[in-house]
């Protein structure tokens, strides 16, 4: 058994070599093209999530790749970096890593934080700051994925914080993570296989419409989504383990209404509760919260892109197992629950949503077609009983999904 923090016993060695297989199975689904030997693979982890770092460098290695084994700073050195350094500070980039980006051929994150509300007194704009010098490096992995070379995915690990903020004992909260991830079942890989399979059919369903704008409607959602041209729908890829999504970047100049996310966002150390986002002419221009009202508004002010929908996507029920807040965008983004969920995601789109050869996408073409730009990528999600319509440039309108079900 691997301990953490109060000596409650979280997932077993068993699970865990069950939970690598799966982020394996991951990162090579997300990538195009097949690894080969010596690749270079990134994994990302924080401290609690050590021993699955552990058994992902052994197989990595079994594989004859590459591992790059990085430690993320704890919440207090994460903590004394906004507070202490100055502006150079701030935007410094180590030595090596721009060298290391142009290099990597895949990348796995192990989040497991030790808190969640550390950096709720820092000033958003130092945070904006330091994200805004880091968007080269990903822009760099953005282009390289986009050539095929590059396959990432990342995961969860419970820890104590994550349970208290999800209202839930650690063996609650970890008891999620499995049935989410499928571990108790004999082989998780064939499962996932499965639902990959399924997905497929659902997202060619989609693209075989010519859609001229979706129509979102809830409790407290009125929202048109317009897909835009050369665009497909994507998800269930590898990217994210779990992931259940299937979502869409869209053209961000034809976002219109209203939207609520009525699950609560833990983001840069800071709890944001009930965000109603109004749209006209594709820019958010009003914002409200019930918590967290200034850190918001601060985050969609972070660039000229940040006000601007890059997702749009949507969670079936007969996927997700998840059905609890879990106190964490990968999760809460999955939700299945009863009625499933959406969610938009203010700032950075994805180009594999790109109907044609991704490598061929240049920054020109991608502003001409609608890809939003952005520094920022926030989640925001709606769980409400919905209904999506979408409208034909026919005229015909179908409902796409219901009651947390696509209607394929």
């Amino acid at each position: 058994m691997v301990t953490i923090k109060g000596g409650f016993k979280v997932l077993t060695s068993k699970l865990m070599d069950k939970y690598a297989d799966v982020l394996l199975w991951g990162i090579n689904k997300a990538r195009t093209k097949k690894y080969k030997k010596n690749d270079i693979v990134m994994v990302q982890f924080d401290l609690s999530a050590i021993r699955l770092a552990e058994m992902l460098q052994v197989k990595l290695l079994q594989r004859g790749l590459n591992p790059v084994l990085r430690l993320s700073p704890t919440s207090k050195m994460e903590r004394n970096f906004f507070e202490i350094s100055n502006n150079r500070q701030l935007v410094f980039q180590p030595p090596g890593n721009k060298e290391l980006f142009e290099n990597l051929n895949g990348s796995i994150y192990l989040n497991a934080p030790d808190s969640l509300t550390h950096l709720k007194d820092i000033d958003p704009k130092r945070i904006a700051k330091a994200t805004l010098a880091r968007k080269p490096y990903r822009d760099i992995l953005f282009k390289r994925e986009e050539m095929g070379e590059f396959g990432w995915t990342l995961c969860m690990f419970p820890t104590e914080a994550l349970a208290k903020h999800a209202k839930l004992s650690l063996k609650e909260y970890s008891r999620q993570i499995v049935k989410a991830c499928y571990l108790d079942k004999p082989n998780p890989e064939n499962e996932w296989d499965t639902i990959f399979e399924n997905a497929r059919s659902i997202k060619k369903w989609l693209n075989s419409m010519k859609v001229k704008w979706y129509h979102i409607e809830s409790k407290n959602i009125d929202l048109k989504i317009t897909p835009g041209e050369k665009r497909k729908w994507v998800g269930l890829s590898g990217h994210n383990i779990p992931s259940f999504e299937i979502f869409i970047s869209p053209d961000w100049r034809g976002t219109e209404g209203k939207f609520f996310a009525n699950q609560p966002s833990f983001r840069s150390g800071n709890y944001i509760k009930d965000v109603h986002l109004e749209f006209k002419k594709g820019s958010v221009v009003k914002i409200r919260a019930k918590t967290g009202e200034e850190f918001a508004a601060k985050q969609l002010s972070m660039d000229k892109g940040a006000n601007k929908v890059g997702e749009f996507s949507l969670t079936d029920i007969r996927f997700s197992k998840i059905d609890r807040f879990m106190a964490n965008t990968l999760f809460d983004e999955n939700y299945g629950g009863k009625y499933g969920n959406c969610h938009i995601a203010v700032g950075s789109s994805y180009s594999d949503t790109y109907d044609g050869d991704p490598a061929k996408l240049t920054k020109e073409k991608k502003r001409q077609l609608g890809f939003n730009d952005s520094a920022l990528h926030w989640d925001l999600v709606n769980t409400e009983k919905k209904i999506v319509t979408a409208h034909l440039y026919s005229g015909k309108k179908i409902v796409i999904y219901e009651n947390g079900k696509f209607r394929y």
